[in-house]
């Protein structure tokens, strides 16, 4: 009876160990994190019309910023069709980090560092500023902190000639004083963090071979 049973026990640990391994062939091992598995009418969930994604429905990239009805978002749909590779998220990382660098060029009298960067109004208005500020023998020490909140504001194209205008908002904060020719402090305090706000206008003409966006107007 001994050894019919220790044969038993041997049999049934072979179909034990075959079982195990055809299971780890049929699912795999687990090991850290998986997704759990999903439930039948999750997957049914999956197949319903109404949970579909429709081909050429909203374009999230659009409908992020601006109201998928608005006249924004057809401007910035235009865009996308002269130029598909167009990203409004893209862009708007490209003017944080274009805001700062004009922004500290301008304050430091160093207009011809960003002059590739701004339209012809703007970049005369620059240059007279920093002129007057120069004659006056009037310097500035300021220091960017960061960019506290950035938006969208509005889009427009024209489809005759394919300019691109894009209009963002710009709240930073940073510390800024005026010196004179003494070196003494007439305005403003060194230490001290203000807030600023600016709506920027950006200009590009869509399908050209110049990828840079122009400063085309400032405003508050």
């Amino acid at each position: 009876m001994g050894g019919s049973a220790l044969i038993q026990l041997l049999v049934l640990a072979g179909i034990a160990i075959f079982l195990i391994l055809r299971l780890r062939s049929v699912l795999g091992t687990r090991d850290g994190f998986e997704k759990p598995p999903v439930r039948a009418d999750a997957r049914d969930d999956q197949t319903r019309p109404d949970l579909e994604v429709i081909e050429g429905g909203p374009d999230p990239d659009i409908i992020d910023h601006v109201d998928a009805d608005s006249d924004a978002a057809k401007a910035l749909g235009a865009m996308k069709a002269i130029e598909p590779g167009f990203s409004v998220g893209d862009f708007l990382g490209g003017a944080r980090g274009a805001y700062e660098m004009i922004l500290m060029s301008f304050e430091r009298g160093e207009i011809d560092d960003i002059a590739p960067f701004l339209g012809e109004e703007v970049h005369q208005t620059f240059v007279d500023v920093v002129g007057d500020r120069e004659g006056q023998g009037l310097t500035i020490e300021a220091n960017f902190v960061g960019v506290r909140e950035l938006a969208l504001v509005d889009a427009e194209f024209d489809d005759d000639t394919q300019e691109a205008e894009l209009k963002v908002k710009f709240v930073a904060e940073l510390t800024s004083a005026v010196r004179d020719n003494s070196d003494e402090i007439i305005e403003g305090n060194p230490n001290d963090i203000k807030r600023q706000k600016d709506i920027w206008t950006f200009a590009r003409a869509m399908g050209s071979d110049d990828p840079n966006w122009k400063l085309v107007a400032t405003g508050e």
